[in-house]
């Protein structure tokens, strides 16, 4: 069976001094499967855009900025993901430099800047504590992952870089 998951974007808006990122956390939809979490931000890709065109887009809607640097970290293929079993595939990027000043939410939750050495510390998937150190770490190889999920529950991890 071919493989064909939703393709979306995730994105982390660093600070200008680079020591915070803006993270949501999803808290104001009931049965919202990432309640409560803290999540990057973005979403799926739409049929008339490629990666670059959602990563901004998605920016623009969720926190009210735009995107002027930014660089792709990875690729994520999530299968079982999805709240209902769907596959995801996403396409991780680090959002360097941005024009205006994100708002304080949107209607997943509130928008917050946490400390990139405290991301661990926050309620968030326990797939994202496997895969955010190499976003945020300083080989600039992109790393591609496989994080299979099975109802909600990360399976395994593995990944490579080149």
């Amino acid at each position: 069976m071919p493989y064909t998951p939703i393709v979306a974007t995730l994105g982390y808006v660093l600070s200008p001094d680079r020591r915070q990122v803006l993270m949501i956390h999803r808290n104001t939809r009931p049965g919202d499967h990432h309640l409560g979490k803290y999540n990057g931000l973005g979403g799926k890709v739409e049929p008339s855009e490629d990666v670059l065109a959602c990563m901004r887009r998605e920016i623009a809607e969720e926190a009210g900025i735009d995107c002027t640097d930014m660089r792709l970290r990875g690729t994520l293929s999530w299968p079982g993901f999805g709240k209902h079993g769907e596959d995801w595939f996403g396409f991780v990027f680090i959002i360097d430099r941005f024009e205006g000043r994100p708002h304080g939410g949107n209607h997943e939750g509130t928008l917050e800047w946490v400390d990139v050495d405290k991301l661990d510390r926050l309620p968030m998937w326990e797939g994202d504590r496997h895969f955010l150190p190499l976003v945020f770490d300083d080989d600039p190889r992109p790393f591609h992952g496989v994080m299979p999920y099975k109802d909600g529950q990360m399976q395994s991890w593995a990944f490579s870089r080149m």
